[in-house]
Order: structure tokens, then C-alpha cells, then sequence
């Protein structure tokens, strides 16, 4: 993302991708405007929050015109780079890790899966939605060379951190973690904790205490 995004709220920064999805399937359907009110109905987030997070990009609509999707579209395709590919490797090609391959975030513009890695050799050498899977004795080595600066990791949470620091290095700036290990990483790299069974516990807390509360999707 553009470094203009340190300088707003973390939340801010989180919801960003969703508008930019919106703003694309609306830019796509042929609407030229659309209100506050239009983009909470459609991203679940309220109209306060919305004109907010738009604020601190300065005058991004007129009052009582709303904003102009063409234009909308084109600064948060700036703002999230959207015209750069970012390379990310998988390590994990486990059932998890073959969804990500045969996905590879296919509606993303900027973002692909390169290469993945595992250690069954029934696994190494071949490919999985045309991405090649390599031993993870070369992880350092092929990091480097295909210049990889995203990480998704899908395995085993004990071998998580050895894996972690040999990605420590090479040039990944970012990790995505879906293990249940919490990793520790130098401060170069930023890690987000993505805990399946962690957010579904969370999800049937909420529903038995907060059931008409229709705010808590929003964060």
C-alpha cells in the first residue's frame, strides 16, 4: 500500500480494500455517483465511519452530490497500488494452502501467488493452479531470487516460527499467518494473525450475547 496510509487509523486503513471492491463492481455496472448512505448499505459499515475514512483524503465528494465513482475508483487505485504487482509466496500446500492456490486471489489486480513450498515430496515439483511448489530447503534462496515480499503461511503450528526466521532472512516485509502460533519477528516485518478457530469462537460468542447487535461485523 501507498506510505500515505501510516498516516490514518489502522480501521481506516483495513476497510479501505472493501470500498475499493464496491467502487469496482459499481464503476463495472455503469453507475457514475453514489451517496454515503449507498456504500454503508453495501460494505455494512455505517455512514459516519464512511465519511470519516474518506476525510482524511480530503474532499473525496460534494454534500448533497455524493461522490463520483470514477473518480473514487481511481484514488484508492492509486492510493492502494493497485498498478504494482505484489509477489506473495505460500509455505504450506496442505488443504488450506491448495485453496489459496487454486483461488490466488484472482479478482486482485495487484496481488498473486508466485511460487509455494512444502516438504512432501509427492507435493514438490509440481504445480497447483499453475503455481510451481518448491522443497522447502530452497525457501531462502528462491525468496530471494523471485523477489517475494508477502508471505502466507499455512503450517503446522510448531514449525512456525523456524520457518519464520529463516523468512527474517530475506526481503519479506509482510506475513500473513494462519497458524495459531503468535510469531516473533524482527521490526521489519509486519505479521497478521489470521486464527480460523479463534474468529468462529469469537463469532458464536457474539451471537449468544449480542444477538440484535448489528454493529459487530463492522470491525
Amino acid at each position: 500500500m501507498n506510505e500515505e496510509l501510516i498516516k490514518i487509523p489502522q480501521a481506516t486503513a483495513k476497510r479501505l480494500p472493501l470500498y475499493y471492491r464496491f467502487l469496482r463492481n459499481l464503476h463495472n455496472s455503469g453507475k457514475q455517483r453514489v451517496s454515503s448512505a449507498e456504500l454503508s448499505e453495501a460494505v455494512k459499515v455505517d455512514s459516519a465511519t464512511i465519511r470519516r475514512d474518506f476525510s482524511y483524503f480530503g474532499a473525496l465528494g460534494k454534500k448533497g452530490y455524493g461522490y463520483n465513482v470514477n473518480y473514487l475508483l481511481s484514488f484508492f487505485r492509486k492510493t492502494l497500488d493497485q498498478d504494482e504487482l505484489t509477489k506473495v509466496a505460500l509455505i504450506g500446500v496442505g488443504n488450506l494452502g491448495t485453496a489459496f492456490l487454486n483461488y490466488n486471489f484472482m479478482k486482485n489486480n495487484n496481488t498473486k501467488i508466485e511460487i509455494a513450498f512444502d516438504v512432501d515430496p509427492n507435493k514438490v515439483g509440481k504445480k497447483i493452479g499453475d503455481v510451481p511448489i518448491y522443497s522447502l530447503d530452497e525457501l531462502e534462496a528462491r525468496l530471494i531470487s523471485e523477489d517475494i515480499s508477502v508471505i502466507i503461511l499455512t503450517i503446522p503450528a510448531e514449525v512456525a516460527q523456524r520457518v519464520t526466521d529463516q523468512l527474517a532472512k530475506t526481503n519479506v516485509k509482510g506475513i500473513l499467518n494462519f497458524t495459531p502460533a503468535r510469531l516473533n519477528v524482527p521490526s521489519s516485518i509486519r505479521v497478521h494473525h489470521i486464527d480460523l478457530a479463534v474468529e468462529l469462537q469469537s463469532l458464536v460468542y457474539f451471537l449468544k450475547h449480542y444477538p440484535n447487535d448489528t454493529e459487530i461485523s463492522q470491525d
